[in-house]
């Protein structure tokens, strides 16, 4: 059930008989060949093939993230880091007053785990909020799919490259960028990111055949489901 496509009276009957929902956290970044929305379309999308079968409603992805080392890239937009701390807690105190209890955060974007004691701060002030933060990417079963299928993946590689964040027209380059460790990037301002990893992708083969992604898709969302139908006390 998609917040878009449901009106407030959908959702009143809703919580009439069940209070969980999903909130997918994404940004607007590059991701070198692929669309700029990438992580929000990835984790709405997650969200919404998990949640389906079961009828909780998934509210539209945040669409802007803490991502202040690719500035240099444009098209790249970032949030303060207490502007967003404000900005999820906002969103967590309007579901709880609306009748929500149960939130399922499915994150897209390392960048956002920062916010993460938010989180905690919501469920501690309101009594029987419950909120769980999914990177879904990593989750233990889907980073293990990612490992088996090829381990050399990252920011921007194949593993986040499916039919929806491909743009269409655009030619993949071929072959496999060499893997940049995480901790080159992190004593660096955004000019120097950028300098250290060129068009965006942190390292990989840019496209893997649609069985790879379909079998990585498969887990990643059923692991999510899990996270949705599992024990919340």
């Amino acid at each position: 059930m998609l917040i878009s496509e449901s009106n407030w009276g959908e959702i009143e009957r809703y919580l009439e008989t069940d209070d969980r929902c999903v909130l997918p956290l994404g940004c607007t970044e590059q991701h070198a060949q692929l669309s700029l929305a990438t992580d929000s379309i990835l984790a709405e999308r997650v969200g919404r093939d998990a949640a389906a079968p079961l009828g909780v409603p998934v509210f539209p992805a945040v669409a802007y993230g803490l991502t202040p080392y690719f500035m240099a890239y444009p098209g790249t937009v970032t949030l303060r880091l207490a502007t967003y701390a404000a900005l999820v807690r906002d969103i967590l105190d309007s579901l709880y007053a609306t009748g929500f209890r149960r939130v399922l955060i499915v994150n897209g974007h390392g960048g956002n785990t920062p916010v993460q004691p938010v989180t905690m701060e919501w469920m501690q002030a309101n009594p029987g909020a419950r909120c769980r933060f999914h990177d879904w990417w990593r989750a233990p079963k889907t980073w293990a799919c990612v490992q088996e299928i090829d381990p050399v993946a990252s920011h921007a590689s194949w593993m986040e490259n499916f039919p929806w964040t491909r743009l269409a027209g655009r030619e993949m380059p071929s072959g496999q960028k060499p893997f940049v460790a995480f901790d080159r990037l992190r004593d660096r301002n955004a000019e120097g990111v950028r300098a250290l990893i060129g068009d965006g992708n942190y390292g990989g083969l840019y496209q893997r055949p649609e069985e790879d992604t379909d079998r990585l898709w498969d887990v990643a969302v059923k692991e999510t489901r899990a996270l949705l139908e599992g024990e919340w006390e």
